[in-house]
């Protein structure tokens, strides 16, 4: 697909058209396999731990949106793989120097051809997402999306970091859990429940 293709396609919501730019699902999730996955969430807590060298010793380093890194101490150095559900700056993308993008919001007309046109680019279904919102009764956070996805395939563990359920609010903004649309303490049960049914999941 050209760019003016992908404008078009983008403009008018042609779903099928912009599929056609993902890889399939199941090819994502294929290249999991057996690896240990680290999903860096960007709570602000995370800079008062020393949890980088972890991160960094993963086999595959996920974060998310603008993924903040104030200190390699707490969070490590490397992205393979970008979850976003917003739109990034150059400097963003050249700072955060991202292997493969997965763009996970339903709002199509914010996805960025840069993004689009990348190698290994994956764009989330808008049912899997509808899903998510249908359970939680609202919309549901990047990270969310992240761990129902990555729990669907062979990966040998995830360990999440960087995850405290806006607890201490996220380091990527300052607004409130009232001034977002979120529902945490849903998203917060749906892990406790993945994780105690499936030991590979993991809270560091």
């Amino acid at each position: 697909m050209t760019r003016a293709g992908f404008l078009i396609a983008r403009t008018l919501r042609h779903e099928d058209a912009l599929m056609r730019l993902s890889v399939p699902q199941d090819d994502l999730l294929d290249d999991l396999a057996g690896r240990d996955v680290a999903l860096v969430g960007n709570a602000r807590a995370l800079a008062d731990k020393d949890q980088g060298a972890k991160i960094d010793a993963a086999d595959t380093v996920i974060r998310i949106n603008r993924a903040p890194m104030p200190a390699a101490a707490s969070h490590g150095t490397r992205t393979d793989w970008l979850a976003l559900a917003t739109r990034l700056g150059d400097a963003d993308r050249a700072r955060i120097a991202p292997d493969r993008i997965l763009w996970m919001s339903p709002k199509r007309k914010r996805l960025d051809w840069a993004s689009a046109s990348s190698d290994g680019f994956y764009l989330h279904p808008l049912a899997a997402h509808r899903a998510l919102r249908d359970r939680f009764g609202a919309p549901p956070t990047t990270g969310a999306m992240m761990i129902d996805l990555l729990m669907r395939s062979r990966l040998r563990s995830l360990t999440l970091h960087g995850f405290d359920f806006f607890a201490s609010l996220s380091l990527s903004g300052r607004r409130t859990a009232g001034q977002v649309p979120h529902d945490f303490a849903a998203e917060r049960a749906m892990v406790e429940t993945l994780r105690d049914r499936d030991g590979r999941l993991r809270i560091a």
